[in-house]
């Protein structure tokens, strides 16, 4: 037949589980239950169906009774469940853009967590509980893929096991289309009504319409192919009683892969049924596993593994940053340029009468400077003292009494005052202005 060897299935099985449970945390904390309930399905499903192709690799033997009677029964739940969960999502879907009020109460969301939890498992519950009535013993093993269900192929199994994924994929489609309906009359109000679900984007919105428009269009033909594979392979038996169905119940049927694989339609179902839950899984992750919110989350989990093995993550965040114990300079992650700051003061100050008739020490409050020789530096203060800003001497030679006990100066580097001095220019930073006074 050309089948992929089963390893490939290990495989992709392990990583259709762990794709399902990568987004679970932010989608729980979302309280989106059809959504949730997806993922828990068919992540469990993929897991299920891993540790019986790693077991039963090479073997039919019953080495695990009790597991098999567990992992039978969930198979039979979980063939129910995923279109039970896409019918989830595809109500919630229709009701936000067709409901008249944008709000809801606090005891409607809760209502509809109990109706999605209703259909999303109760349904698949209630599903496991009516197979009993129509298994004809308690399960088969097949070389390969491990534990499987029986189902005596009666009139009653149609109604009781087999039809449902159709019919839950029918009210789902049904939704779908009045969903398409809403959003085409409501286009104009479609984001006021996303107001009301604050975990709901319109991204998100779409995604989900995706994942569940995909979901009805397989879920039906899959459903109508089953029952034509069970209607084909072997006869229809008449239900004659229920100790006629159930006489040997305790019959374990075993399969080695050389008589499976010989009957074509056999083989087809079952490997159909199994890599069907793989396929779901990675479709999910196609739509929700590189969203924003997924993108989002993952840096969140790298840089707090980074962390704690001590790693550096490179990430760069804009803002300010001191260097070293000047207090006066600051770095602007986003110009790149040194800004020097300075201090003033409200106060008014009187002139400072100068030494020479070269340099004297302007006001710091309220002295007007000339535009035309200000000069120009990283960060414009009017605290800036330069040469060319200084009173003339003429204001120096005001007779005004002057206590300079009184004068507070910006926390620059002492200053050397020499009457017969010529101001020395000090070099600074390629970068910035002069910040302080030489004399």
């Amino acid at each position: 037949m050309g089948e992929p060897p089963n390893w490939f299935f290990s495989a992709c099985s392990f990583i259709g589980f762990v794709l399902c449970a990568i987004p679970l945390p932010w989608h729980l904390e979302a309280w989106n239950t059809g959504t949730c309930l997806y993922m828990i399905w068919t992540g469990l499903g993929c897991l299920n169906q891993f540790i019986n192709s790693v077991v039963w690799n090479t073997n039919v033997i019953d080495k695990a009774p009790v597991w098999c009677d567990i992992s039978s029964k969930f198979m039979i739940g979980t063939a129910v469940a995923i279109p039970a969960a896409s019918l989830c999502i595809n109500r919630r879907l229709y009701h936000i853009v067709s409901v008249d009020a944008v709000t809801k109460t606090r005891g409607e969301k809760r209502r509809d967590v109990l109706v999605d939890l209703a259909i999303g498992l109760g349904i698949p519950i209630l599903e496991m509980i009516l197979h009993y009535i129509v298994q004809g013993h308690r399960f088969n093993i097949f070389e390969g893929i491990g534990c499987y269900p029986t189902t005596y192929n009666t009139p009653p199994a149609y109604a009781l096991v087999f039809c449902w994924p159709i019919a839950i994929g029918v009210v789902s489609a049904a939704y779908c289309v009045c969903t398409i309906r809403e959003l085409a009359l409501r286009r104009a109000q479609f984001k006021e009504l996303l107001s009301a679900n604050r975990n709901m984007s319109s991204s998100r919105y779409f995604r989900l319409m995706g994942l569940a428009g995909i979901e009805v269009l397989g879920t039906i033909p899959v459903g109508a192919y089953t029952v034509f594979l069970n209607v084909t392979i072997s006869p229809i038996q008449p239900w004659i009683s229920w100790a006629n169905t159930h006489y040997n119940f305790s019959r374990v049927a075993q399969y080695p892969y050389v008589v499976w694989t010989e009957d074509y339609q056999m083989a087809v179902s079952l490997q159909l049924s199994r890599y069907l839950i793989v396929a779901c899984a990675f479709i999910f992750f196609a739509f929700f596993g590189f969203a924003d919110e997924a993108r989002r989350n993952y840096r969140m989990a790298y840089t707090s593994i980074a962390k704690k093995v001590g790693m550096t993550t490179g990430m760069v965040t804009s803002g300010t940053w001191g260097t070293g114990s000047k207090q006066d300079m600051s770095y602007n992650g986003r110009s790149g340029m040194p800004v020097f700051i300075t201090h003033r003061t409200d106060t008014k100050r009187d002139s400072f009468a100068s030494f020479s008739t070269n340099l004297s020490i302007g006001d710091f409050g309220n002295t007007t400077v000339d535009e035309k020789k200000q000069p120009c530096s990283a960060t414009t203060s009017g605290g800036s003292i330069s040469k060319e800003s200084l009173p003339t001497a003429a204001a120096a030679s005001a007779d005004v009494p002057m206590d300079f006990n009184d004068i507070t100066l910006p926390p620059f580097p002492e200053p050397t005052l020499d009457v017969n001095a010529v101001a020395r220019h000090t070099p600074d930073a390629p970068s910035s202005r002069r910040t302080s006074l030489d004399v």
